[in-house]
């Protein structure tokens, strides 16, 4: 049996209710949704626990375990992520659309494909670090609260990839 996946949701909709959640999130927690800090706390825990001298000895790393019970890993952001990607799942899984695929275009190999997108994740969270947040918490949340870093970021984010794109577009045409 060859069962099609279901249509993407509207985009529209989609926004729209990315927009409620994110109304529910200062509502709630008095913060906007943010996902790069969650990388950043998974990261910081692991090093206290792999190397915790070294961790007592860095003033960056210090600093995020001075207070005693304020591990990293209590930061909402952790389970914020976790419940994002638990969704995704159940989303997938219901819509017909999980499983492992590598999206890519006829030009580039497997491992090309996969060594870029490795890099690009690792520029975009360096650049997260060094701008204060990702798309999400300094972007969309600064843009909710008409925060003019938050426009910069999105146009900037937006903006880069867009001029990025053109010298790679040919490993994606047809």
């Amino acid at each position: 049996m060859n069962e099609q996946p279901k249509p993407y949701m509207n985009a529209y909709l989609a926004g729209f209710l990315l927009g409620l959640v994110l109304l529910a999130s200062f509502f709630i927690t008095g913060r906007g949704l943010g996902a790069s800090g969650a990388a950043k706390s998974v990261v910081i825990e692991t090093v206290g626990h792999m190397a915790p001298e070294h961790a007592k000895s860095n003033s960056f790393y210090a600093a995020f375990f001075a207070d005693g019970d304020g591990r990293p890993m209590k930061n909402w952001l952790v389970y914020l992520v976790a419940g994002l990607l638990g969704g995704a799942f159940f989303s997938g899984f219901v819509s017909g659309r999980a499983g492992l695929a590598i999206d890519k275009g006829p030009r580039i190999s497997n491992g090309t494909r996969l060594l870029f997108a490795l890099l690009g994740g690792i520029l975009f969270g360096i650049g997260s670090q060094f701008g204060r947040g990702c798309t999400s918490g300094a972007a969309l949340s600064g843009m909710a609260v008409l925060s003019t870093a938050g426009f910069l970021t999105m146009i900037f984010i937006f903006g880069t990839g867009y001029v990025i794109a053109y010298f790679f577009r040919k490993l994606w045409i047809h």
